[in-house]
């Protein structure tokens, strides 16, 4: 199948309809799917479906304790299902019971043969973004991969539609807006991390993200040519040094740039690492450990889908600039290797010490090229500079999975950016962890010869070294230039990195499209 016959698979979210009534003959719908914590918050409204789950509970006291389907004459279809979100006062209770209450909900709903679900979520006081995150863990649960849209446009879909329950028609109206433009952005990024490694081999990445923002807010431009890729950014030049030799597999550099309406109060510069497929290189991925490493482009997934949610919400006051990196790490005659000395865009010699060390490479030169940037375009205090990857073993080591890792460097932490990221992701169920960056990272990273300024990396794997998350991050600040625009610059820069190993979804499995929710939360919602 050609890309042009494969462009009009490329957005199909399900069609979300809002209702304010509740009603048997209601025949837009064939079932209901509930997510709330206790029967007991069924009242006005929803009291029709408190009464045949207290029948139900009468004869099973455990129907607040897992997912239930029960006959009820007097709704849609006819069917009810509760998906109880379990106790949500507990101290480690957050927003997330909610979204894993719908998934389990809307799969039962799928078995049940259900195509046409209403999806309710009563008032919750605990958590203001519960409706939202409800219907966000709905839409997971019926995102279909590209490649089975594109080989079976018959199963394109898991239901004709998705009904949800609001309380008001200004309320429905908001939660179909933003729970489509938030999913849109998910599909955008699980299309690209999920997708196999010749189906979003690089060329391909820049071809989907072209006919996504085709006639869009987002202008795009792509790097191919293999000459200005070595003159602009050597060290992804480096790592696509190997892999340049086959044309499917050339890299590319995809950049992105949206501009709201209005006076800009605020620019953010983000980098994402999007490693098609990573053999490891020269130090290769032995002993099984290779599969599942089409994954590793899930940061520059995660930066074009966050772009796909400001096309659509056209938040006001901001300017957003997004580069992907979109390299693989192939392995072969022409590698680069452990040992070799490179010089950074930003004039940094650097060696090499470990191959499989080549996220933090195709990101450098880039984040190099946001810095010039901030300095010559923007107030530095109001840009803000990220990088995105599922850059370390050692994030999942130290955080375990579901949960990305924030880590600033001192302008950032004096603004408190991590804080504020943790504290939107909280909010709408995308959570973070806090690192810090310290000065052993930077030691860890400093020259051992004259030879060298910067290593690159040791001879470990990430996991088996200590700090093994926090120390790229310092990587990437001296060998971008940023150690230049620290607190003590007249220049000071914001720069936060994200690690998304953890969080970036299972393999096999669907990537979750972490972190482009909290993005949002922070940066978009505010501003429509």
């Amino acid at each position: 199948m050609n890309h042009k016959s494969r462009n009009q698979f490329l957005f199909r979210v399900p069609e979300i309809v809002f209702t304010t009534r509740l009603q048997a003959k209601l025949p837009a719908f064939d079932g209901v799917v509930l997510v709330t914590n206790t029967i007991d918050k069924l009242s006005g409204d929803l009291q029709c479906l408190k009464i045949p789950l207290s029948h139900y509970k009468s004869i099973d006291a455990s129907v607040e304790e897992e997912v239930v389907l029960v006959h009820a004459p007097d709704l849609p279809g006819a069917r009810l299902i509760f998906a109880p979100t379990g106790p949500l006062n507990r101290d480690y209770d957050d927003v997330r019971r909610f979204s894993d209450a719908a998934v389990s909900g809307i799969k039962r709903a799928l078995k049940a043969g259900m195509v046409k679900p209403i999806l309710i979520c009563p008032p919750e006081e605990l958590f203001k973004e519960a409706s939202l995150v409800t219907v966000l863990g709905a839409l997971h649960a019926l995102y279909v991969p590209l490649e089975i849209r594109e080989a079976y446009p018959e199963k394109a879909t898991k239901v004709d539609y998705l009904g949800v329950w609001a309380s008001s028609e200004e309320e429905g109206k908001k939660l179909v807006l933003l729970s489509l433009a938030l999913e849109r952005g998910r599909t955008v990024c699980r299309d690209i991390g999920g997708s196999d490694p010749e189906r979003m081999a690089a060329p391909n990445v820049a071809d989907y993200v072209q006919s996504i923002f085709s006639n869009s807010v987002v202008a795009v431009s792509v790097t191919s040519d293999l000459a200005t890729l070595e003159e602009k950014y050597p060290c992804l030049a480096a790592v696509n040094r190997c892999a340049k030799d086959v044309e499917r597999h050339q890299a590319r550099v995809i950049e992105l740039q949206y501009t709201g309406e209005g006076t800009n109060d605020k620019t953010l510069l983000l980098v994402g690492k999007g490693i098609t497929y990573d053999t490891g290189g020269a130090d290769i991925k032995a002993g099984g450990i290779m599969a599942g490493m089409h994954r590793d482009k899930c940061g520059a997934a995660a930066v074009a889908g966050f772009f796909q949610v400001l096309s659509i919400l056209k938040p006001k006051g901001i300017k957003v600039i997004g580069a992907m990196a979109m390299v693989r790490n192939s392995v072969g005659s022409d590698c680069y290797v452990a040992d070799e000395l490179i010089t950074s865009r930003a004039k940094r010699r650097i060696r090499v010490g470990n191959t499989d060390a080549e996220g933090r490479m195709a990101m450098v030169d880039l984040l190099c090229y946001m810095k010039e940037k901030a300095i010559e375009q923007y107030h530095p205090n109001r840009c803000e500079l990220f990088t995105i990857a599922t850059l370390t073993g050692h994030a999942i080591r130290a955080v375990g999975f579901n949960y990305s890792i924030i880590m600033n460097n001192g302008p950032a932490h004096w603004a408190k950016t991590a804080q504020e990221l943790q504290a939107a992701g909280d909010e709408v169920g995308d959570p973070f962890e806090i690192s810090t960056i310290r000065r052993d990272d930077y030691d860890f990273h400093k020259g051992k010869s004259e030879y060298e300024e910067i290593l690159q990396c040791n001879n470990q794997p990430s996991s088996a070294t200590p700090r093994g998350h926090q120390s790229p991050a310092a990587f990437l600040i001296m060998g971008s230039g940023l150690d230049k625009h620290g607190i003590d610059s007249e220049k000071p820069l914001r720069y936060s990195h994200i690690d998304i190993a953890g969080s970036s979804g299972p393999f096999p499995g669907i990537p979750t499209g972490a972190p482009v929710v909290a993005l949002a939360a922070k940066y978009v919602l505010n501003r429509i």
